[in-house]
């Protein structure tokens, strides 16, 4: 998650609230995250329980899972 100062969310509203728009933001004071900046559907989402996402642990996953996700990554990597 990408993080913004106070400071900086006060001079560069527009980049954070872009960005915000995509991700949640992470908004820092005194060098510690405080508060997050997220989408009102991403909101809506968390609040209703909507999110069908999971996290696995590595060891967790079969050969298969294990193949895909490392496709995947890559994929990402060669693509960014």
């Amino acid at each position: 998650m990408r993080q913004f100062s106070a400071t900086e969310l006060a001079n560069k509203t527009g980049d954070v609230l872009a960005l915000a728009a995509q991700q949640p933001v992470a908004i820092a004071r005194h060098g510690k995250p405080r508060f997050v900046v997220l989408s009102t559907e991403e909101f809506e989402a968390l609040r209703q329980g909507n999110d069908s996402r999971t996290a696995h642990h590595v060891n967790d996953l079969d050969d298969t899972e294990a193949t895909r996700l490392m496709n995947e990554l890559q994929a990402s990597i060669d693509n960014d």
